[in-house]
């Protein structure tokens, strides 16, 4: 059915587009208080712009701007931003004026099935923690 290889081939995710309904709102979170990168803020025209942005040490990049996407603002959901200290960085992030949630963990971690408990995996275990940036506004 599926029979096609794909062995020789490479794939990778680069860019993400980003529904927001301001751009300069975004524009400063991302950067001023996520850290992210500019890597460009291209407008030729009125009706076209396009800002993309790159969280430290990633190879995959974010896109907000004008002409971008039909997507309503805010439309995009579960896109992850992985990091090696949670607690560290939603530290970090909380005294840059990031609004994050509290701590959770999936239990049981190796029996998933949908459901957390508050606080970081006591095993600290790999991908079994979150906290969710929650939502600004302008989005």
């Amino acid at each position: 059915m599926y029979a096609t290889s794909t062995a020789a081939m490479k794939f990778s995710v680069e860019v993400i587009i980003l529904p927001v309904s301001d751009i300069d709102r975004a524009l400063h979170f991302y950067v001023d208080q996520l850290g992210f990168a500019l890597d460009v803020d291209y407008a030729p025209n009125d009706a076209f712009r396009v800002v993309q942005l790159t969280p430290p040490g990633s190879s995959c990049s974010i896109q907000i701007g004008k002409g971008l996407t039909d997507a309503p603002a805010g439309s995009l959901r579960n896109l992850y931003l992985v990091v090696t200290d949670l607690k560290a960085v939603r530290s970090h992030l909380i005294e840059r004026g990031v609004n994050v949630s509290d701590v959770k963990h999936k239990t049981p971690v190796d029996a998933w099935d949908g459901s957390f408990a508050p606080g970081l995996d006591p095993a600290r275990k790999d991908y079994a923690s979150f906290a969710r940036l929650l939502r600004p506004g302008w989005q």
